[in-house]
């Protein structure tokens, strides 16, 4: 991938500026950067290496050059988006869903922030924000896809096994012609964010859903129940062995199946 593949793919949409880089050290703080400095709504940065790429909770996470889509997209947030933010979660990981879904894949959405393919890894996302006192000033889209094998870390150095869709696929894909279709999903969503119709179909892409999980929060004791669906504002609804209903915030949590 380079400047002229995603000039090619790109040209027709409607992002205000792009910025390209063979490798840097993470997409989402040069975007945290650039929102800071002014850059207008729907700037997008794309990397073909990230050295010191991020999850969520300071995990790192493995971009190794021409393998995987590291990219970034700074959005000035609407009144809808000001009114739901932890949707903005939901609106990435359900436009890669999509695309997937386009390629005849089955993904899933791993509540909060992951997308899976055969029950394993293929993208992980991190949302951002950038605050003018208590005004939300920005929000930064952050997403890695491990598109072709040479992107998959190794297994003793993950928490959730990872595959990458090259491996799920059989075939190589062409990463700024997935990204084109990424970013036409995020623009179609976007104003029905605040939408039951954007809520129902999150939900619907829900990995385990029916399935008794655990999550994590903190330090606190772990969460056991039946993964039922979400709330209003993206938040996880699970129903315990009492059939009482038990929401998970966003934060610091960490979901997996029970064994």
């Amino acid at each position: 991938m380079n400047e002229t593949q995603l000039d090619r793919y790109l040209s027709s949409l409607p992002l205000s500026s792009i910025r390209y880089y063979d490798t840097i050290g993470s997409t989402n703080d040069e975007a945290l950067a650039w929102a800071s400095q002014g850059a207008p709504d729907l700037s997008l940065i794309i990397a073909d290496e990230q050295t010191k790429g991020r999850g969520r909770m300071e995990r790192t996470w493995f971009t190794p050059p021409s393998s995987a889509l590291a990219m970034s997209l700074i959005l000035r947030p609407t009144n809808i988006e000001r009114a739901h933010p932890a949707r903005t979660t939901g609106l990435l990981a359900l436009s890669l869903a999509e695309s997937l879904l386009k390629l005849g894949l089955v993904p899933q959405i791993k509540w909060p922030n992951d997308v899976l393919l055969t029950n394993r890894k293929v993208a992980g996302i991190l949302v951002e924000s950038t605050w003018t006192g208590s005004e939300l000033d920005a929000i930064v889209l952050g997403m890695g896809v491990n598109v072709l094998n040479a992107s998959v870390p190794p297994a003793d150095q993950v928490s959730f096994l990872a595959t990458s869709i090259e491996t799920e696929l059989g075939r190589i894909i062409e990463r700024a012609q997935l990204l084109r279709d990424i970013v036409i999903r995020v623009l179609d969503w976007r104003p029905n964010l605040g939408t039951d119709s954007f809520l129902e179909s999150w939900e619907g892409c829900l990995a385990f859903r029916g399935q008794q999980v655990q999550v994590e929060r903190g330090c606190g004791n772990p969460v056991i129940g039946e993964l039922d669906g979400l709330e209003q504002d993206g938040s996880l609804r699970l129903r315990d062995e009492h059939n009482k209903s038990v929401i998970v915030q966003f934060g610091e949590v960490h979901l997996r199946p029970v064994a």
